[in-house]
């Protein structure tokens, strides 16, 4: 789930990215979230009918709303101003925080390996992120990443709180989208900019993408250990990658191939001594 998801996503960025920051922000996000619906209504179906609306845990759903809505305007603001691959390397910091939050907030243990090979991942990211210049706007992307990443980390948690209290993955993921698109929606509406007919079909494609995205993430973050799942994620690297060197001929420099490097040995090395532990276990 964790892979097909990551593989998903990123091309939901790639469309996002296409866009061109043209439209307004809480559009995108609004449109994103709106046209994601319909395509999760068979979810809802296969979960009973409108029954699976009724959410054990209110204020978790409004919190998980609240970050994973942050976390999205953090990523969609970064495709406007940042080239691909240095978005989807600031937002390989996401499951680093992951690991780290898991421990006070979920009771997960972290050893002293495996948080050696967080701050090694964050060693990676910083690499990518090493050039410089572009000024303000460069600074600010940056810093609305990282703040998408934290949030995105913290919804993440979430869910699994939530998938522990018996909430249903329709449940989850539906409320979601409906509270982002009341919440964008509104945000929107005096920025508003009519689409071009090619817009509308980009933004149609992200919000029905980005549903099936969704609903993988979510499954795989309900039913398993957030440390366990956190380093796949990092496979993203190979489709952003692939699709800023066809799309946008953004040809990854030094610096990203060390970082890519880095990032891609200390989610390797979570993940074996997850397993050993759980061997051992």
């Amino acid at each position: 789930m964790i892979l097909g998801a990551a593989a998903v996503f990123s091309i939901a960025g790639a469309l996002v990215k296409g866009l061109g920051g043209e439209l307004p922000l809480a559009q995108v996000v609004l449109c994103r979230n709106l046209f994601a619906i319909p395509a999760l209504l068979p979810l809802l179906w296969q979960a009973g009918g409108l029954g699976a609306l009724r959410a054990r845990r209110p204020w978790l759903h409004v919190f998980r709303m609240v970050t994973g809505l942050t976390g999205m305007v953090g990523a969609f603001y970064g495709y406007a101003v940042l080239p691909f691959a240095m978005v989807t390397a600031l937002g390989f910091t996401m499951p680093l925080f992951l690991t780290l939050l898991s421990v006070p907030l979920l009771g997960e243990r972290v050893g002293a390996r495996r948080g050696a090979a967080v701050l090694a991942g964050f060693g990676g990211v910083l690499l990518m992120a090493m050039p410089g210049g572009g000024g303000e706007a460069h600074l600010a992307g940056v810093l609305m990443v990282l703040l998408g990443a934290v949030a995105w980390a913290l919804s993440m948690i979430t869910i699994r709180r939530m998938g522990d209290a018996g909430e249903s993955n329709a449940t989850i993921v539906l409320w979601f989208a409906l509270g982002a698109t009341l919440v964008s929606g509104l945000a929107s509406l005096p920025v508003w900019v009519a689409p071009t007919p090619v817009q509308w079909l980009m933004l149609v494609g992200t919000g029905v993408v980005s549903a099936l995205a969704q609903v993988m993430m979510t499954e795989a973050y309900r039913r398993g250990e957030a440390t366990l799942l956190a380093p796949f994620e990092y496979s993203a690297i190979l489709w952003t990658t692939g699709l800023g060197v066809v799309v946008w001929g953004e040809l990854p420099d030094g610096w990203d191939a060390a970082g890519i490097a880095v990032l891609v040995a200390s989610g390797l090395y979570i993940w074996y001594r997850e397993v050993t532990l759980g061997l051992k276990r």
